[in-house]
C-alpha cells in the first residue's frame, strides 16, 4: 500500500497540496482526478518521488520515501511501473526494444528470457506480432499500448498512469482502460490514474479521490461518485461530461 500522510507541498509563496492524506489500495484503480491546477499532477509526482513534500510522509508499505536507504530507494523503484501520458516511446527503436528497455535496464536476463518476457506482455495488450514495428508505423492507441506493456514487463507492484487516455478517441480509450484494469487485477498491482476523464472514472474508480485549489474534497467510489453533494465535485462532473460529449461529437464529424 502507499500512503500520503498530512501532505503539504508549495512551490515559492504558493500551496499546491494543504494537509492531504490518502490511501492507495492495492489491486485497485486508485483514480486522483481534479481539474487543472487542483494539485493532482503535484500528488502523483510526490508519490513517485519526483518531488519532495515540505511537511507530511509518503509511505510504501509503512517505510518513509523521504528516508528510506539508497539501497532500498533502488529497490523500491524496480517494483514501480510508469505509463507516461504521451507514451514516451524511443522513436528510434522497435516495439520489441521499447518494451524490453526496463529489462536491459533492471535485470541480468538473458536475450532469449528478455524476448520470452516481452513477447508474453505483448500479448497481454493484444499485440501480438508487433514486435519488429516502430512507433511512426502503429496507431495512438497501439502506442499507448506498448508503453503499457513496458510499464507491466517488470511485473510491477505500484503502477502509476498519468492520463493514459490523453489524446485517444472515446472506444480506444476505453480499451486503454479495460486493459489496465484487467492489469490491475491479474497482478493485483496499486495503480494510481491521474486523470480528468469521466469515462475512465465510470469505468476504473474502484477508488477516487477528487481534489480541488490543493485540498481533498472528496474521497470514494465510482459506484458512489453520482451521488456526491460535493458541489466542486458536482461542478466538475458535469463539466468533463460536457467536454467529453463535446470530444467525441467533434471527432464523429471529423470522420464525415
Amino acid at each position: 500500500m502507499i500512503e500520503a500522510v498530512n501532505i503539504l507541498k508549495r512551490f515559492g509563496d504558493k500551496t499546491i497540496l494543504h494537509d492531504v492524506s490518502v490511501k492507495m489500495l492495492p489491486g485497485k484503480t486508485n483514480l486522483i482526478i481534479g481539474t487543472s491546477g487542483s494539485g493532482k499532477t503535484v500528488l502523483m509526482k510526490l508519490l513517485i518521488g519526483l518531488f519532495q513534500a515540505d511537511g507530511g510522509q509518503i509511505l510504501y508499505e509503512g517505510h518513509d520515501l523521504a528516508t528510506m536507504p539508497e539501497h532500498e530507494l533502488k529497490e523500491m523503484r524496480k517494483q514501480v511501473g510508469m505509463l507516461f501520458q504521451g507514451g514516451a516511446l524511443f522513436d528510434s527503436q522497435t516495439v520489441e526494444e521499447n518494451v524490453m528497455f526496463p529489462l536491459d535496464m533492471f535485470t541480468k536476463m538473458s536475450y532469449e528470457q528478455k524476448k520470452k518476457q516481452v513477447n508474453e506482455v505483448l500479448e497481454k495488450v493484444n499485440l501480438v506480432d508487433a514486435n519488429k514495428k516502430f512507433p511512426s508505423e502503429i496507431s495512438g492507441g497501439m502506442k499507448k499500448r506498448v508503453a503499457l506493456a513496458r510499464a507491466i514487463v517488470l511485473n510491477p507492484k505500484y503502477l502509476f498512469c498519468d492520463e493514459p487516455n490523453s489524446g485517444l478517441d472515446p472506444q480506444t480509450s476505453l480499451v486503454i482502460d479495460k486493459l489496465i484494469k484487467k492489469i490491475t487485477i491479474e497482478y493485483n498491482t496499486t495503480t494510481i490514474i491521474n486523470t480528468h476523464d469521466m469515462n475512465t472514472v465510470m469505468e476504473s474508480g474502484d477508488h477516487i479521490i477528487f481534489l480541488h485549489q490543493g485540498l481533498k474534497k472528496w474521497e470514494g467510489s465510482n459506484k458512489d461518485i453520482i451521488f456526491s453533494k460535493d458541489e466542486d465535485l458536482n461542478n466538475f462532473i458535469f463539466a468533463s461530461e460536457f467536454l467529453s460529449k463535446a470530444k467525441e461529437l467533434s471527432m464523429m464529424q471529423e470522420k464525415k
